[in-house]
């Protein structure tokens, strides 16, 4: 809706609260992204950030509170992407084992990406620690195998047993799979050996 200003001239309605602050989280995001994918998360600065992003050191930390912080935050991004492919490529599957082959393909073709190889699998564990990297990563995945892994069960493709721990160990291969993409020398020739791995688990 415009509004009419003095003369009749028309101008936009200021932007809510809320609406800039979005705006304001998705520009540093999307700053630090592209720094933290082109040089890694060592090499970039906060002044570096937010002159990209067309913003103030205080705004960086007023939303994020910290530089790690903001690449959590870029990192729960781009799982979020990921997760989000890996479950439109599997939506043409026949049978949920179908489902998670073409799942695990599209994950491991994720970890050729640089700025996959880098910000998820480089810089993210050993900023974040483990366990923060680890917690972001199943917000994302765990419940997408877990679904899978059930419907597998009630279609017979698979033995029934119980999903949970089943859907950590799978987790946990794709995950060493990745991160042996990630620093590989080659990674396209990696990913090439880790994908009939998988496949049989």
């Amino acid at each position: 809706m415009e509004v009419k200003g003095k003369r009749g001239s028309r101008r936009r309605p200021r932007r809510s609260q809320a609406e800039r602050t979005r705006a304001t989280r998705e520009a540093l995001i999307a700053a630090a992204r592209r720094l933290f994918a082109d040089r890694g998360y060592a090499e970039v600065g906060t002044e570096e950030i937010v002159q990209v992003a067309g913003l103030t050191r205080g705004a960086l930390y007023h939303q994020f509170g910290s530089k790690k912080e903001l690449l959590a935050a870029v990192y729960e991004r781009i799982e979020g992407e990921v997760a989000e492919r890996i479950a439109a490529g599997a939506l043409g599957a026949s049978n949920p084992l179908e489902a998670m082959r073409a799942g695990i393909e599209t994950a491991l073709d994720a970890c050729l990406e640089p700025e996959v190889q880098r910000i998820v699998f480089l810089d993210a564990p050993a900023v974040l620690g483990w366990e923060r990297w680890r917690e972001i990563g199943a917000q994302h995945g765990l419940g997408l195998i877990e679904g899978t892994l059930q419907a597998a069960i009630e279609a017979g493709s698979i033995k029934h047993q119980h999903v949970r721990p089943l859907a950590h160990v799978l987790m946990g291969a794709l995950d060493e799979a990745a991160m042996l993409i990630a620093r590989a020398e080659d990674p396209a020739a990696m990913r090439a050996e880790v994908s009939p791995t998988l496949q049989a688990l």
